[in-house]
């Protein structure tokens, strides 16, 4: 399912004359581990996770969560505790063992029990179904900046990023950011290759906010951020727009 997506969408990117964007995305795409026995639940969060830029792998047994654990390293699990020849505990005690990546139980039984048994063998969060589509794409993405090492400072175009500090300055003179328009500048700088979609900056700011965040407001917010840190707002080189897609960082940078 998730390489019929992901053709699909490379089959539109190369008609638009755009096969260098997808190469782009290829390149930097997170690779979600999916281990789910529900056929009709993995089918929808397949389809949830790749319209969210993520590339996800999915597997419906423990042993064969455990050959692919052998044979392809990913970003992110997703595990099911309950599988048809195993559990998610065994799985995700193979994961830590492998691979130094988060991984979230998705469970659909609330008890207590499960919950503290998979966070005591190092599961970094779970999700009870049935769960929110929002809710669960935020928790993947707040797990993955967690694991992703920390970014201390960042400068593009004459802005710099002391992130240890939370201030920013461009040429010099601090710029004052409200706390949504900091973290939307965050997600720029802790994605420098990645061509980031409005579905998943959306995703982002109503992580930060805990509200929802309209497309109208995240148009908003990127023309506000704009005027506060480019040279030229309507000519901008920091944060671009990929036309039908949504934007990516722009110009040379340094990352410390």
């Amino acid at each position: 399912m998730a390489a019929s997506i992901i053709a699909t969408e490379a089959h539109s990117l190369w008609a638009q004359g755009n096969w260098e964007m997808w190469e782009w995305r290829d390149r930097y795409m997170k690779r979600i581990f999916l281990v789910e026995d529900d056929k009709k639940i993995a089918r929808n969060l397949t389809r949830l996770l790749c319209a969210q830029e993520y590339d996800v792998t999915h597997v419906a047994t423990q042993t064969e969560a455990l050959a692919a654990l052998a044979a392809n390293r990913f970003d992110l699990a997703l595990v099911d505790i309950s599988l048809p020849d195993g559990n998610g505990f065994a799985v995700c005690t193979e994961i830590k063992q492998r691979q130094d990546m988060p991984v979230i139980f998705l469970t659909a039984s609330g008890d207590e029990a499960s919950v503290v048994t998979g966070l005591n063998i190092g599961a970094d969060d779970y999700v009870t179904k049935p769960f929110r589509p929002r809710e669960l794409v935020a928790r993947i993405a707040a797990a993955l900046r967690k694991a992703k090492p920390a970014l201390s400072s960042f400068e593009i175009c004459g802005l710099h990023v002391d992130t240890s500090a939370g201030t920013v300055k461009k040429d010099g003179r601090e710029v004052l950011l409200s706390a949504l328009e900091y973290r939307l500048l965050l997600v720029f700088i802790n994605n420098p290759g990645n061509i980031i979609t409005r579905d998943r900056l959306l995703n982002e700011l109503w992580d930060a906010a805990g509200e929802f965040v309209t497309d109208n407001t995240l148009t908003v917010y990127i023309k506000r951020l704009r005027e506060k840190i480019e040279d030229n707002p309507a000519n901008p080189q920091i944060i671009l727009t990929v036309r039908g897609t949504g934007y990516r960082l722009g110009g040379s940078y340094v990352m410390e």
